[in-house]
């Protein structure tokens, strides 16, 4: 791996409290951000600062501590809109996370306009919070579920579309990098072959959004979801973007405070979007610390940060070939993947395998990730995930590869 970076990964790595200690006497080597990304101090701070000096609801106070807040909560909601390149602060509808965000459309817009015999096209490597809400959808609606089906280095089998897609697609969702495979999906394409026939597109961005650029217009997707805790935010905050005038069509998820205009004793009236959508008392300081999340980001530069993370997976794609027994899924060519790398050791549970490394101090995840429909297709219960973000080196890299021979070692 090249010692040269568009950022200093060193310097970037103190900005991260938490890295600084040690587990099991060793220092620590987090690579399970796929699942949640560790905090810089700025965004830490900013959680405390809005407790400690201007804690207060939104909306609601003309009070200062009031305006204070509803001015950094909706400030927040202008940077999520510009970091995605949404064209108005009005399309970002803030909800606790991806998986929210999902079923929101689902309830939603699926509920208005999916009916018997409908169908929705998702794919094979989908995490579960993007198949189960189609699966509810279906059993209310009469629709029926179709999946793309993946070639044999984890790619989507592109050419399943010509069959797959029909007049009675009414949505396609898929996620636009696999949280498994790391695999990276052409979205773009498969949304215009979407919309060629009439079909809406969702698109999971939880394991993007965090880590490339990503431009809604540019991605020609309807609906775009992703979470806070995984791009160095807190948790209990997500964000769902839409196209306006799909939200504006759309009926309120949620009733109760704040997503109204007027409440008579036998109907209401509802609020304009996106506060249609956010009913009761949001997260505040979850959203203003977001905000605080994206700048961090955007400072680093997200280019810079998806230029790194590939350098940094194709040094760990050669490092853990070299680890005997290992079998790696997804695609074998960097270019078409995200930092993420799930596999298996023979002889050697995943569960042992994430133990063991854990011993060494480095984290990493085992299981079936939330994807058990592709994990059947792989034929194998559970795999062990290695995922990487900016703050990661190659030195840790070799203390997972290390860690595994360790592994092996001792199961032999």
């Amino acid at each position: 791996m090249s010692p040269l970076t568009q950022f200093d990964v060193l310097a970037l790595r103190r900005e991260f409290p938490i890295l600084q200690q040690e587990v099991n006497g060793h220092r620590l080597a987090f690579l399970d951000s796929g699942a949640s990304s560790q905090k810089p101090r700025v965004v830490i701070d900013c959680l405390e600062d809005y407790y400690r000096r201007f804690n207060a609801n939104v909306h609601r106070g003309v009070y200062k501590l009031s305006e204070e807040a509803t001015f950094a909560f909706e400030r927040a909601r202008g940077k999520v809109a510009r970091f995605v390149g949404a064209a108005s602060h009005r399309e970002i509808v803030f909800v606790r996370n991806t998986t929210e965000a999902i079923n929101l459309v689902a309830y939603s817009w699926g509920g208005a306009n999916l009916g018997p015999g409908d169908r929705i096209l998702l794919t094979l490597m989908e995490h579960h919070s993007n198949i189960v809400p189609w699966q509810m959808l279906a059993e209310r609606t009469g629709a029926h579920l179709d999946y793309i089906g993946l070639d044999g280095e984890g790619r989507l089998a592109l050419e399943e579309l010509d069959t797959k897609l029909s007049e009675r697609t009414k949505l396609v969702a898929l996620t636009q990098q696999s949280n498994v495979l790391g695999t990276i999906n052409p979205v773009r394409l498969i949304a215009e072959r979407a919309h060629a026939v009439g079909a809406k597109v969702l698109v999971d961005g939880a394991q993007s959004v965090p880590h490339m650029p990503v431009a809604v217009k540019e991605l020609g997707c309807d609906f775009l979801a992703f979470s806070g805790h995984k791009m160095c935010g807190p948790t209990g905050i997500g964000v769902l973007w839409a196209k306006r005038e799909l939200l504006e069509a759309m009926p309120p998820f949620l009733g109760g405070g704040s997503m109204i205009k007027l409440v008579e004793l036998d109907h209401s009236t509802y609020a304009d979007v996106p506060t249609r959508f956010e009913a009761g008392t949001p997260a505040i300081g979850e959203a203003i610390a977001l905000g605080e999340a994206i700048d961090f980001l955007s400072g680093v530069g997200m280019a810079a940060i998806h230029h790194y993370e590939c350098e940094l997976l194709a040094y760990a794609l050669d490092r853990l070939s070299e680890v005997g027994g290992l079998t790696i899924y997804g695609p074998s060519t960097p270019v078409e993947r995200g930092a993420a790398i799930s596999f298996t050791l023979d002889g050697v549970h995943p569960h042992d395998v994430a133990a063991i490394l854990d011993s060494e101090g480095v984290a990493v995840r085992a299981g079936h990730h939330c994807t058990q429909p592709l994990h059947h297709h792989l034929d194998v219960p559970a795999t062990t995930r290695a995922s990487f973000y900016i703050y990661n080196l190659a030195e840790e890299v070799d203390r997972l590869a290390v860690g595994l021979e360790k592994a092996r070692k001792l199961f032999a």
